[in-house]
């Protein structure tokens, strides 16, 4: 066998041993991704040319490549944590599943794609009212600008406990190939609905998840404040009670209650889950030692508190982190920032072909370049403006 086949059928070998995600027609997903980032970039750049025509830019520049870094991190380690999650689902579809529905079958692709979308909605909600899942799903609302550079910014830890929300589909029978599918569709949708500079869309707005409807999602106002949960459609939201719509009246603040103040990656992943920690352990009931998990985010245990107290949210209090930096260093941080994404994606081209070793090590260069743009971006680390 020569080289170049015996590649080929290590590679197969591999997948077929669960080791990596199915191919959708030939492709890998990860390629997928590789292949819609020009789209993700030149849109980004419309909507920079447009705020700025406007006169009302949404963009800040270390923002945004901290921003697109972690959504980079984020397919890097899905390498790894996906495998987990589509082995589970895998399993089960196999050997739970009531029915195995065919795959040719239009009825059961669109069928699959609302159950996905409804799935999501009570993943999506979960990740906000549970501290578990918030301290994964942080990462996407961390921002305190609402562009679409913050759509791209997600979790590297959410395939740890997200699965459990998609069971459902296999063991209903709906296959692996298409469970896959329509997760990377409702994904890929949610990108456009990241932007301040479409408004409200009349009719639409009842029905999907629109621009409206989401910014009112990462809002931090009293009266917005985990609100619209849905992917793609926001009657999830208007059946079960979680809808809200935005009102001109009160313009959305973004970020968090909690802000991070960062630009490091790592710290943006791990910040939450560190915070829960430290409270789990100087908890004094077994009890809440346990609670401080599963309790909705910002609840702590009394004697918690009283110890480490923290002051309350004043959304007048708001202030967006933007460290001064110089010129030269803006541009270092934008060179830097762009070989990275260069090698992201050959990486993730290429990851079929790679042992888990390879990816580690190419994954962990990556993250050190990413942990560098962003101490680049954090200048003195001071903070510059207020939040209008």
């Amino acid at each position: 066998m020569s080289a170049p086949a015996a590649k080929a059928e290590a590679t197969l070998d591999r997948q077929r041993a669960g080791r990596l995600p199915q191919y959708i027609d030939g492709v890998t997903p990860a390629q997928i991704i590789v292949l819609a980032t020009p789209v993700f970039l030149a849109a980004i750049a419309l909507e920079l040319a447009v705020g700025l025509v406007r006169g009302r830019n949404t963009y800040r520049l270390h923002d945004a490549i901290s921003s697109i870094g972690l959504g980079m991190l984020s397919q890097l380690v899905g390498l790894f944590t996906k495998v987990l999650a589509i082995g589970i689902y895998a399993a089960v579809y196999e050997h739970v599943s009531l029915f195995q529905l065919p795959t040719d079958s239009v009825a059961v692709w669109i069928g699959a794609l609302l159950l996905y979308d409804l799935c999501y909605y009570w993943l999506h909600r979960a990740g906000h009212r549970v501290g578990i899942f918030w301290a994964a799903h942080v990462v996407h609302h961390q921002s305190e600008e609402y562009n679409l550079s913050t759509a791209l910014r997600q979790t590297s830890s959410g395939a740890l406990l997200g699965w459990i929300f998609y069971l459902p589909m296999a063991v209903i029978g709906v296959s692996p190939l298409v469970f896959g599918t329509v997760a990377l569709i409702d994904l890929l949708y949610q990108f456009w609905v990241h932007t301040q500079q479409v408004g409200k869309l009349g009719w639409f707005d009842r029905w999907f998840c629109s621009p409206s409807n989401h910014r009112v999602h990462h809002a931090v106002n009293d009266r917005y404040l985990d609100r619209n949960y849905g992917g793609i459609l926001i009657i999830w939201d208007r059946l079960f009670g979680t809808f809200h719509e935005e009102d001109d009246e009160e313009p959305c603040i973004y970020g968090t209650r909690a802000p991070l103040r960062s630009f490091n990656p790592l710290r943006a992943n791990l910040e939450v889950y560190a915070a829960l920690t430290h409270d789990a352990v100087h908890a004094r009931s077994w009890w809440d030692k346990l609670r401080i998990w599963l309790k909705p985010p910002g609840w702590r245990p009394v004697d918690v508190a009283e110890r480490f107290p923290k002051p309350p949210f004043r959304i007048e209090q708001v202030v967006r982190y933007d460290p001064p930096t110089s010129r030269g260093t803006q541009w270092l941080a934008l060179a830097l920032f762009v070989v990275l994404l260069g090698a992201v994606c050959w990486l993730l081209w290429h990851a079929h072909e790679w042992s888990m070793p390879e990816l580690l090590g190419g994954t962990t260069l990556i993250l050190a370049g990413l942990w560098m743009v962003g101490r680049l971006g954090e200048g003195r680390r001071a903070p510059a403006v207020a939040a209008a």
